[in-house]
């Protein structure tokens, strides 16, 4: 029996389905793993892996910014399709969607008997087990040495190995070439991949070692007789042009540190440079809820047929964190996060900034995993250029302004239509700016790269708030609240509160680090933004225009983006407006069940201290069969498209509502769902620089706070609100 919550998950069958293969990744590099003895595959990913599929004209921004006043004077007129038109007449072009790369194959010869199968993985280490007789391989992507791991005992009397493009959905014109150079106990296969209609390409690159047997060659690969171990070093690149092959060679032999390595030993130094990276990670945040030790024992499949067990609940946000670590490097998670065994992906597989990226990587701060902040704060670095085109092309504006779909390399906004005017979203940058704020806070160290974006950012405004209403206040027009519209109006419609609370939040942040003069400026502007409207059903309005009504079915709530993240709009400061936002989300629907609009809803309720509501949102995803035996989870009720939102945002929804933190605030237990009555969190880090363990059973609570810098702060508990001083190195306990 298992006495504690178990960092892993396993299935006593291979996956049948690529969706049901277990993950591993470096933020880099990903591996699906469906653990079949007799066709080991394992499907390679790269975040660099986006297939090109419009010319570079089409994916620039559309250059409207001559036609903007007029689009104001129009929407303030009261022509409320007037943004419809404000378009150049492109079809939706849809960003480069991101495909996997190959499958390596380590295919046993017929004819021996059939074994029992056990397939693992190991959240601690990132290790993928497949135990099969005396089979056993293990896959793990180094985040030491950028490489994928396989390391195969008994892999039986003869194999035959190879590296094999044809995943579904490959496009039947890709080019492709193969190579294989063998010699002594060494292989080399390669495959080069072209995508059609472009330069662009991309390499597989395994190197194989043997311990002993013989290999030849066949028409595809290799065969290996009498080899007692395997052990695969595979790396795939991105290119244009010819890549140097034997350069890439090289860079794999270097890892062997002896040309004739002992393999176990050079596959446990290598996963100990793995693991002293990833373990360390992984540890710092855990969650205890009391499960029953015979159900934390059981397959993954078996336990996600138990939605209100606790330990389905300790395991999914312990599956939760290390996909989100695993997806995390180079850039964050995708809507897939790192992973897919498709060419067509749904939504191109692409970062949708809306809110997706936002939601999947909320835990990144109170979870302690700054590598997902940092991936975060790269994607957003990398873009900057052509979020600068966006403000000037659409807006005719200083600054930036962040699209709403990108594939991780363009950041220009081309992807939009009448019915998704995606272009006109101005609240983009501010949304995604905003973890970074929250991990300075948490850190107490100012980034100057976020410094000079919010700087630029309030250029933006600056510019772009220049119309205003009878009173004086500023008008956001053009507006748009992702991706409804408003009763009485069009998608592009004005002042949307979404864009209200941004702008505001965008101007006071930059005026924060601005010089004196500069900060006054924008504070000012910030004050004349519209306030928020209360509808006449007593909920926060969508849009603070009088005459735009709300509508309720939808699966987005970015109106209450003061809420959750913003902290603008809280039970403590502001329990007026608090109360209005729980109306609204009191009458807002889920539309088509989206799991990222069930999460959402739950965080806003969390901030409202709505225990009730949050429970509910977490029960919808637990009982609708959203996740995967891989534990990876679908955009839809009964595993319908797969999409890492539910998988890498419920470990987000759990600590919001157990722990809540702002620079001068500590929040315990503000909504614990009744499915938690006990249990320990340990690890939460807190945006006044303390870390959190707490544990709590019915009627009573214990914190224990361990600060890094000096802090005063207000304390709310279940039994009411303190002040608290807190001293670098001192421990604090709390507790009912």
């Amino acid at each position: 029996m298992t006495h504690g919550p178990v960092h892993g998950t396993w299935e006593p069958v291979p996956a049948a389905r690529w969706e049901d293969a277990f993950l591993a990744g470096n933020g880099r590099h990903g591996a699906l793993v469906p653990g079949d003895p007799e066709d080991d595959e394992v499907i390679v990913t790269h975040h660099s892996l986006v297939r090109p599929n419009n010319p570079p004209a089409d994916t620039a921004p559309p250059r409207l910014a001559a036609a903007l006043p007029a689009l104001q004077d129009a929407l303030l007129a009261g022509d409320v399709t007037a943004a419809e038109r404000f378009t150049d007449g492109r079809p939706l072009r849809w960003v480069r969607p991101f495909h996997p790369g190959f499958r390596t194959r380590i295919r046993r010869a017929p004819g021996g008997p059939a074994l029992p199968t056990r397939r693992s993985v190991d959240f601690t280490t990132g290790v993928v087990t497949g135990l099969s007789g005396e089979r056993r391989s293990e896959v793990f992507v180094s985040r030491a040495d950028d490489v994928l791991v396989q390391y195969v005992t008994g892999p039986g009397p003869a194999v035959e190995i190879d590296l094999d493009h044809r995943l579904p959905g490959v496009p039947a014109d890709l080019m492709t070439g193969r190579g294989v150079a063998t010699a002594r106990r060494e292989t080399v296969l390669t495959l080069q991949a072209r995508y059609p209609g472009s330069p662009l390409r991309y390499t597989g690159l395994t190197l194989l070692l043997t311990d002993t047997g013989r290999t030849t060659v066949t028409a595809s690969g290799i065969r290996v007789e009498g080899a007692r171990q395997l052990l695969l070093l595979t790396r795939v690149r991105r290119h244009e042009g010819e890549l140097d092959a034997e350069k890439e060679t090289e860079e794999l032999r270097f890892l062997l540190g002896d040309p004739d390595p002992d393999l176990a030993g050079l596959h446990a130094r290598l996963l100990a440079r793995h693991t002293a990276l990833h373990a360390a990670a992984y540890r710092r945040v855990t969650l205890d809820l009391g499960a029953n030790p015979a159900e934390r024992d059981l397959p993954g499949s078996t336990l996600l047929r138990r939605p209100g067990s606790p330990a389905l609940l300790e395991r999914l946000f312990a599956a939760g964190r290390y996909h989100l670590l695993s997806s995390s490097g180079t850039r964050p998670p995708r809507l897939t996060g790192l992973w897919t065994g498709d060419w067509n992906t749904a939504w191109s597989g692409a970062y949708t900034t809306n809110a997706n990226l936002n939601l999947q990587t909320s835990s990144a701060v109170a979870a302690d995993l700054p590598e997902v902040t940092e991936a975060h704060a790269a994607l957003i670095q990398g873009q900057l250029p052509d979020w600068r085109d966006n403000a000037k092309a659409i807006f005719g504006a200083r600054g930036i302004v962040a699209p709403s779909h990108t594939d991780g390399e363009s950041g220009h906004s081309y992807h939009f239509s009448l019915e998704y005017p995606l272009h006109l979203w101005t609240a983009g940058a501010d949304w995604l700016l905003k973890p970074l704020l929250d991990h300075e806070e948490a850190t107490g160290r100012r980034a100057p790269a976020t410094t000079a974006a919010l700087a630029e950012l309030a250029l933006f405004y600056e510019d772009f708030l220049t119309r205003t209403g009878p009173d004086g206040r500023i008008v956001v027009v053009p507006s748009y609240s992702p991706e409804n519209r408003p009763r009485g109006g069009s998608w592009g419609a004005i002042d949307a509160t979404m864009d209200i609370a941004a702008a505001r939040h965008a101007l006071r942040a930059a005026a924060d680090r601005a010089p004196a003069s500069d900060a006054d400026r924008l504070r000012a502007l910030a004050d004349r933004l519209p306030p928020y409207r209360v509808n006449e059903e007593g909920a926060l309005a969508e849009w603070a225009r009088p005459g735009l009504e709300d509508r309720y079915d939808h699966r987005h709530l970015s109106h209450l983006y003061p809420v959750w993240p913003l902290d603008e709009i809280n039970p403590y400061d502001t329990p007026d407006l608090a109360k209005a936002a729980r109306r609204a989300l009191e009458l807002r629907g889920s539309e088509n069940d989206s799991a990222h609009g069930h999460l959402h809803h739950g965080l806003v309720a969390a901030r409202l201290r709505d225990a009730a509501r949050t429970d509910d949102a977490l029960g919808r995803v637990l009982a609708g069969d959203y996740f995967h035996a891989s534990l990876m989870s679908a955009h839809y009720p009964g595993r319908d498209v797969y999409n890492a939102d539910a998988a890498h945002t419920l470990p987000a929804l759990l600590i919001e509502a157990l722990v809540q933190s702002t620079p001068g605030r500590l929040v315990l237990l503000p909504a614990r769902p009744d499915r938690c009555p006990e249990g320990r969190l340990t690890g939460v880090r807190t945006r006044f620089g303390a870390r959190v363990d707490l544990s709590w059973s019915p009627g009573a609570y214990r914190a224990v706070l361990r600060p890094d810098r000096d802090a005063e702060i207000e304390l709310r508990t279940p039994a009411g609100a303190t002040r608290l001083v807190l001293r670098a190195g001192e421990e604090r306990t709390v507790s009912s």
